[in-house]
C-alpha cells in the first residue's frame, strides 16, 4: 500500500497510482480554502428553497428567519461530521474508499466504492449542467453546449493537477470569492426585503436536515484530500470550520435572494445579476464553480483505484473528464436526482460506522487497509442498520424503493415527526450498532479456543 511521506516542496503532486506515497503538502490554510470553496456552491442560491421545509405543492413551511437558523444548525453539525471524516485520511494517509478496507474488508469495501463512484459521476455531471445554464445566464451569446464543454475541459485540466489547484484557489479564488460574497450582501440588504418572519417553525427538523445532508455529500470523499494534510487536527478544523461557515454565508445570501423573488426558486438568480456590476461579480462564482466538479472528477477517479489499485489516476480523470461532459451534453439532470439522493443517503449513517470504529474501536489500533484485509460483517450489520433507521425516517422519493419504505413505516406503525432528521439519527444508531458490534467482536477474539 502508499506510503506517508512528509513532502513540503511546492511542486509535489497526488500520486499516479495506489502504490505510490501520498505528500504531505496541504497545509491549514490550503485546505480552509479548499473546503471554503466547496462551500460557496451556485446550488446554495438555486437550492436554497429546501431549508424552507417546502411542502407537497412546492411552497416554502419555514420562514425566512427559521430557514436560516434551521439551515445554520444543520450547517454546523454537518461540519462536525465532514470533520471527523477528514481526520482518518490524514492520519493513515489512505484515500477514502481505501480506509474501508480496514472498516469493512477488502471485498465488502467494493460495494460502497461503486455506490461512491455512481453518484460521483452524477454529481460531475450536474455541476457541468449548473455552470452551463448559470453561464448562459450571464451571456446567451454562446450555446449551451459551448458552455458544457468549457466547463469540462476546466475540470479535467483542474483534475490533473489536484494539489496544485487546491493551492490555486488558496492563493487566488478564495479572495474573488470572498470579494463577490460581500458585494452581493451589500447590494441584497439594500434592497426592500419583505417580511422575512411571515411563515411558522413547523419543519424545522426537515429544513435542518435538507442542510445537514448537503455537508456530509462531501464525508464520502474527504479523506481523498485530507490524506496530503501536515496534521490531523489541521484537516479537522479546515474541514469543518472552513466549509460550515461558508456554507452558512452562501445559503443566507441565497435565502435573501428568494426573498426578493417571492420564493420562485426558479428566478433566485435575477437579484445578483439585476444590481450594480452584478454579472461581474456573478462570473465569480461561476468560474468558482469549476472547483465542485473538479472535486467530484479527481475523487472518482481515486475510489476508482480501490478497485484496481495500479490504475493511473491520469488516464482515468482522462476518461472521467470526457464522459461527465458527454452526460451533461445528454441528460436530464432532473431525472436522476431521486436516484442520487438515495445513494448519498447510505453514507450518513456509514460514517457512523467509521467514525465510531475508527475513533472508540479497533482504528485506535490501526486498521487493516491491504488488498487482503479480511471481512468484518459486524460493521457491515451496523451499516445496514444505520440505512434502515435513514429510510424508515426518510424515505425519498425513488420509485419503489420508497414504497418498499413506506409499507414498513405502516408495518412499523412508525409516522416520523417533523422534528426527526434522518440523517443525524442513523449516524447515531450506526455508530452505536458499531460500538456493540466492536465489543461483540472483541470479546469472541479474546475467548480461548
Amino acid at each position: 500500500m502508499a506510503s506517508v511521506v512528509d513532502d513540503r516542496a511546492s511542486g509535489a503532486e497526488a500520486p499516479y497510482t495506489l502504490d505510490e506515497p501520498a505528500p504531505r503538502v496541504l497545509g491549514f490554510w490550503d485546505q480552509a480554502a479548499f473546503w471554503g470553496n466547496l462551500g460557496v456552491s451556485l446550488f446554495a442560491f438555486s437550492g436554497a428553497y429546501t431549508v424552507l421545509a417546502p411542502d407537497e405543492a412546492g411552497r416554502p413551511t419555514l420562514s425566512i428567519v427559521a430557514g436560516i437558523v434551521a439551515m445554520a444548525v444543520g450547517t454546523a453539525l454537518g461540519g462536525l461530521m465532514l470533520g471527523l471524516a477528514a481526520v482518518p485520511g490524514a492520519r493513515t494517509g489512505q484515500p477514502a474508499m481505501v480506509l474501508l478496507r480496514g472498516l469493512f474488508g477488502a471485498r465488502p469495501s467494493y460495494a460502497p466504492t461503486v455506490l461512491n463512484v455512481a453518484q460521483l459521476v452524477g454529481w460531475g455531471t450536474f455541476e457541468l449542467i449548473v455552470i452551463a445554464d448559470a453561464a448562459r445566464a450571464l451571456w446567451g451569446g454562446v450555446p449551451r453546449w459551448g458552455y458544457v464543454v468549457a466547463a469540462g475541459v476546466l475540470t479535467t485540466v483542474l483534475t490533473l493537477w489536484p494539489l496544485g489547484s487546491v493551492r490555486v484557489l488558496r492563493r487566488y479564488v478564495t479572495a474573488a470569492v470572498l470579494v463577490a460574497l460581500v458585494y452581493f450582501y451589500v447590494q441584497l440588504l439594500r434592497e426592500p426585503l419583505p417580511d422575512l418572519t411571515a411563515g411558522s417553525w413547523s419543519g424545522f427538523g426537515v429544513g435542518a436536515d435538507a442542510a445537514l445532508a448537503v455537508s456530509i455529500s462531501w464525508v464520502p470523499v474527504a479523506a481523498d484530500y485530507t490524506r496530503h494534510a501536515r496534521s490531523s487536527k489541521a484537516a479537522f478544523g479546515a474541514a469543518a470550520v472552513g466549509y460550515s461557515l461558508t456554507q452558512i454565508v452562501a445559503y443566507v445570501l441565497g435565502l435573501l435572494a428568494l426573498a426578493l423573488v417571492a420564493g420562485d426558486s426558479s428566478k433566485v438568480f435575477d437579484p445578483f445579476l439585476h444590481v450594480t456590476l452584478g454579472a461581474v461579480f456573478f462570473a465569480v462564482f461561476v468560474l468558482r464553480e469549476a472547483d465542485q466538479s473538479f472535486a467530484n472528477v479527481y475523487s472518482t477517479a481515486v475510489s476508482i483505484q480501490n478497485l484496481v489499485p495500479r490504475a493511473d489516476r491520469r488516464v482515468l480523470t482522462l476518461a472521467l473528464g470526457a464522459g461527465v461532459t458527454v452526460l451533461a451534453l445528454v441528460l436530464d439532470i432532473g431525472d436522476y436526482a431521486g436516484f442520487l439522493s438515495l445513494i448519498g443517503s447510505v453514507f450518513v449513517p456509514m460514517l457512523g460506522v467509521l467514525a465510531a470504529d475508527f475513533f472508540l474501536g479497533r482504528g485506535r489500533r490501526g486498521w487493516d487497509t491491504g488488498r487482503n484485509a479480511p471481512a468484518r460483517w459486524g460493521m457491515i450489520a451496523a451499516w445496514a442498520a444505520g440505512v434502515a433507521v435513514y429510510q424508515l425516517v426518510y424515505p425519498g422519493a425513488a420509485g419503489w424503493w420508497t414504497d418498499l419504505w413506506t409499507r414498513a413505516q405502516e408495518a412499523l406503525h412508525f409516522t416520523p415527526q417533523s422534528w426527526m432528521s434522518a440523517s443525524l439519527l442513523s449516524f447515531l444508531a450506526a455508530g452505536l450498532a458499531a460500538l456493540a458490534a466492536g465489543r461483540i467482536g472483541g470479546r469472541r477474539a479474546d475467548a480461548p479456543h
